[in-house]
């Protein structure tokens, strides 16, 4: 039930994330996910997936997440998998595939197939992902709240 005295969430625009050198973190999220850096100075950087962004800000100073976290859904996890594990990154957990970034930001990597939230037909149009479809039981969560065409 919408109270019409609030503002209706409708999702998350971008994440801000402290790290440690800008450079650095552009490199090391660019060894296993594809995005468009937007913009990029010694002190920020903003990187694409589309319609939602993240935004490096240099500066991190307190210690690593421990539940605190992030998710990031992707086309192929298991190629994500793979890939940290290549790079050496110690993973928190194989099941949600969760790991820490050099700076201690906590990542949780999801497979875009198996979750609710959608990206729109032509927002993945334009990212080149067309091939990209739910599941069954994702498109029955969605159902059930009446979220389908």
């Amino acid at each position: 039930m919408n109270d019409h005295n609030k503002a209706n969430a409708i999702g998350i625009n971008h994440i801000a994330l402290e790290v440690g050198d800008i450079d650095d973190a552009l490199a090391f999220y660019g060894s296993f996910l594809n995005f468009e850096i937007s913009s990029q100075s010694d002190n920020a950087a903003f990187i694409y997936f589309g319609d939602q962004f993240i935004n490096f800000s240099k500066g991190r100073r307190q210690g690593p997440d421990d539940a605190r976290h992030f998710g990031i859904a992707v086309d192929d996890k298991d190629l994500v998998r793979r890939t940290l594990k290549d790079m050496g990154v110690k993973l928190i957990s194989e099941k949600f595939l969760d790991f820490l970034d050099p700076w201690g930001n906590r990542v949780e990597i999801t497979t875009y197939a198996k979750i609710q939230f959608t990206k729109a037909d032509h927002v993945l149009k334009g990212m080149g992902l067309t091939h990209v479809t739910k599941t069954d039981d994702a498109l029955q969560e969605l159902a059930k709240k009446n979220m389908v065409p």
